[in-house]
């Protein structure tokens, strides 16, 4: 973006809509949480229809769930979604990266550097054991991807990868997902991919990028655990170290 959003000119339910979102993104509201509306609409300072206008719309999006005249729930999460996510992830962003390097320019291979050292930094940190900014760190390396498919020539294309990055991530939050060392010299190899324009190297490493996550998180978190029920769960807040 050019220029900074006008926060002066957003709404209450732009606002409230902006602050669930992120909640549920990053596992504050969790998995199955009952969506009481008196509560949540307290909470977020919003009137409960301006509420029921932002939950309609976050279940149209896959983070939240109308149980009819029982009202709403977040959205539960399974290994088998996990999955699919990352998918189709890998589909959009590997078709994005073959045009963004193919019709990338100098100031597309700016970004691409400035982007991955924001989050190499963000990295060293959290390999030094500082886990405590996660939002950040996310926000991070959303925006090297980003940068990656920047020049695809696409909003369409652009608008659905930010859908399912999101989507993504946020299974990444509840899971608590950084698998150190590993995940940082991926995104080392796509930088140094790009700037050479090797669209098929990139692809290969962004497969191993996305599938090892899953995988990491399927061996490592307990949400994603069948076994186990609801009640069981664990608080994700509560978890304090990264696999």
């Amino acid at each position: 973006m050019d220029t900074l959003p006008d926060m002066s000119a957003e709404t209450v339910g732009d606002s409230a809509y902006r602050r669930i979102r992120t909640d549920l993104i990053f596992g504050k509201l969790t998995p199955g949480q009952k969506l009481k509306l008196e509560r949540i609409s307290s909470a977020y300072g919003t009137s409960i229809s301006t509420l029921r206008e932002t939950l309609n719309r976050l279940c149209s999006e896959g983070f939240v769930v109308a149980e009819g005249q029982r009202g709403f729930e977040v959205a539960p999460i399974s290994a088998t979604e996990f999955q699919e996510i990352a998918e189709l992830r890998e589909l959009l962003e590997g078709h994005m990266i073959e045009k963004s390097f193919a019709s990338g320019d100098l100031d597309w291979e700016a970004h691409i550097v400035s982007a991955h050292h924001k989050l190499a930094a963000m990295e060293r940190m959290l390999l030094s054991g500082e886990r405590s900014d996660a939002e950040s760190w996310k926000q991070c390396d959303f925006q090297f991807h980003r940068a990656l498919v920047a020049a695809c020539g696409s909003k369409v294309l652009l608008d659905a990868h930010a859908a399912v990055y999101d989507r993504y991530l946020r299974y990444q939050m509840i899971a608590v997902v950084f698998r150190g060392e590993m995940a940082a010299s991926e995104h080392r190899e796509l930088k140094e991919l790009a700037l050479k324009r090797d669209a098929k190297g990139a692809a290969k490493v962004l497969h191993t990028h996305i599938h090892d996550c899953v995988a990491h998180a399927l061996r490592n978190s307990d949400w994603l655990k069948p076994v186990m029920t609801k009640d069981a769960r664990p608080d994700p807040r509560k978890k304090t170290k990264a696999g």
